[in-house]
């Protein structure tokens, strides 16, 4: 068994494969990482039909080496990668975060998403089913400070972030797999449910691919 990892933050591979470990660690794992990605998305301020065959070029060539699943890492990039998933049918194609999604929504409609990546709070919101009530928050910096390496000022940014979520918010999502090791933190803080991608992704594809 063989799984593509795709990935556009240098600082989502550790998550998945850590998950992956613990949880399922048969299948081989392959990784593309393309940072330039996120930054072209965030220089365009929305995706566009170039970045959409990146995307497809990136997946023709994991499919290329024998994947039996494409895993993409990038929340911001929803239809892109419905467009992958419509090219290599049946072939499990899973966003991000909708196994994550599936999760949360099961048992909440008041979900406060939490992200690190304004793009992400653009796309994402659109994958959620429309009866769940969705409150979108920005935690402002974060990223910035992962990217420079200091990690311990990303969780503060982020569980700052995740405290101005009101009463009306019953759980939380996290809205990337850099966001993950946050998540016992933000449920101390909070005191509400927290989601994140990595677990829920891994547990999907293992029962779509019989693992």
């Amino acid at each position: 068994m063989r799984i593509a990892l795709i990935h556009a933050l240098r600082h989502s591979p550790p998550p998945i494969e850590a998950a992956f470990r613990a949880m399922w660690p048969e299948p081989v794992l392959m990784s593309l990482l393309d940072t330039s990605l996120s930054a072209d998305l965030a220089a365009e301020g929305k995706l566009t039909p170039a970045m959409t065959e990146r995307f497809l070029t990136l997946s023709r060539y994991a499919v290329g080496t024998g994947a039996d699943g494409i895993l993409f890492t990038c929340s911001a990039f929803g239809p892109c990668i419905e467009a992958v998933a419509a090219e290599f049918a049946p072939m499990p194609v899973l966003k991000p975060n909708e196994a994550m999604i599936e999760e949360a929504t099961a048992h909440h409609t008041r979900i406060g998403l939490l992200s690190s990546f304004p793009g992400t709070l653009a796309s994402m919101p659109a994958e959620f089913p429309a009866h769940v009530q969705l409150t979108p928050m920005l935690a402002e910096g974060a990223l910035a400070a992962l990217d420079a390496g200091d990690v311990a000022e990303h969780d503060r940014l982020v569980v700052e972030a995740a405290k101005r979520f009101g009463p009306e918010v019953e759980a939380i999502a996290l809205a990337q797999f850099s966001l993950a090791h946050c998540a016992e933190a933000v449920a101390q803080a909070t005191g509400k449910p927290v989601f994140t991608t990595p677990g829920s992704a891994v547990r999907k594809l293992k029962a779509m691919l019989g693992g």
